[in-house]
């Protein structure tokens, strides 16, 4: 076994965020993932600008170590297309609005029927159930609903997003998660069954301390802007020329920081004697902090505070992120050879196995460029495939 994923086929009826970055995931550890996608304009990311070697870098950034098949689901000889692949599918995976694939006959119940040992993975805004479940869902729309946003940003900004769409993603690695989880079932049960998540759950679900904290309090946690809600010091702290991140997790790690930066003071100051002391009196603590790292560069101290075992970093842009040595020597920052598109650069690979690592085995693959092989693969003959491309049922 080269792959862990090796030999598991993934049909793959998603778009946008959330469901290609969890096929992308299955994908990088082995798994064929086939892009099942419609005709004409495919997933609607390939459109949205900018672009590299003419493709949306969007959409690439989420779809290598995929096939894709063009199949027009608005007809139905294009919907038993895919019941005739569920046949020899390990995992379906689908996000769209509920109700929908009920309509097509694409739904668990009929697919699992075709296949009782799928597993038929849903992902949606808000969950299958429930008084929201018809609601469109987005994920800012979620970032906001999930309380996300109302702890993001400053008390002068007012709510804020994320930088990214983190309820796709956050949602995509419980996908993911449920769908290896319910494969492992498989093994002992053999049987398929049902994953279901939302971006309303995911982001719900790693609310964590700070629910933790209104759990404790009855009180909701206001935006915690650049500092961690419940240490101290621990945030975004000026020096003499630029901003830097400092994270001083334990009481002797604040000894030991007040001593690097030439303030042992602040280590017997009444005000600041525990974690709890620092956090209840953070603002007078933090520009104490500041007139001590206003004496040198931002690189300085990373380096001193550093040496010393002091968590600390700069703040980079994204191309400061894919020069810096640590994020090249992991290899996150990789170049992928496409036969027609050229070099096309991307994230790496964030996990490594000692046996069997996952692997970039194709790029991210243009619009229908399989169709033909995936079709014999699942048993079409030759004469039922010239019928379908006849027929525009694929493409």
């Amino acid at each position: 076994m080269k792959s862990p994923l090796e030999g598991l086929v993934i049909l793959d009826m998603t778009r946008f965020l959330s469901g290609p970055f969890c096929t992308m995931l299955l994908g990088d550890m082995g798994a064929e993932v086939i892009k099942i996608e419609p005709p004409e304009t495919g997933d609607d990311t390939r459109a949205w600008a900018p672009f590299i070697g003419g493709q949306g870098s969007y959409y690439l950034s989420t779809n290598r170590n995929k096939k894709s098949i063009c199949v027009d689901t608005r007809k139905d000889e294009g919907n038993e297309v895919l019941r005739r692949m569920v046949g020899k599918a390990d995992v379906f995976v689908e996000n769209f609005k509920p109700g929908l694939m009920d309509r097509l006959g694409l739904d668990f119940k009929s697919m699992i029927a075709l296949n009782p040992r799928l597993i038929y993975c849903s992902i949606s805004g808000f969950g299958q159930t429930g008084p929201c479940r018809d609601r469109p869902g987005y994920d800012q729309i979620l970032q906001g609903m999930s309380g996300l946003m109302s702890i993001t940003g400053t008390e002068e900004s007012g709510p804020v997003r994320v930088g990214l769409a983190i309820g796709d993603i956050i949602t995509a690695l419980f996908a993911t998660y449920g769908i290896l989880s319910a494969l492992y079932a498989r093994e002992k049960t053999r049987k398929g069954q049902w994953v279901t998540t939302s971006i309303l759950e995911a982001t719900v679900g790693i609310l964590t301390m700070q629910s933790g904290k209104y759990f404790a309090t009855g009180q909701p946690p206001g935006p915690a802007g650049n500092h961690h809600p419940v240490i101290s010091p621990y945030g975004v702290y000026r020096t003499k020329d630029k901003p830097m991140n400092i994270a001083v997790g334990t009481e002797a790690m604040w000894r030991n920081f007040c001593r690097v930066i030439g303030s042992s003071e602040l280590a017997k100051d009444e005000r600041f004697q525990n974690n709890n002391d620092r956090v209840k009196n953070r603002t007078e603590l933090n520009a104490l902090i500041e007139k001590a790292l206003s004496r040198k560069d931002q690189h300085e101290w990373v380096e001193t505070l550093n040496k010393a075992g002091i968590p600390c970093g700069p703040i980079y842009t994204l191309d400061q992120v894919f020069r810096d040595p640590q994020v090249l020597h992991q290899k996150m920052f990789l170049e992928v050879e496409h036969p027609k598109s050229g070099k096309i650069p991307m994230t790496g690979l964030p996990v490594q196995l000692s046996e069997t690592s996952p692997q970039v085995f194709l790029p991210p693959p243009h619009l229908g460029e399989h169709t033909g092989e995936i079709l014999e693969k699942f048993g079409f003959s030759d004469k039922e495939v010239q019928q379908l491309f006849a027929e525009k049922i694929v493409t």
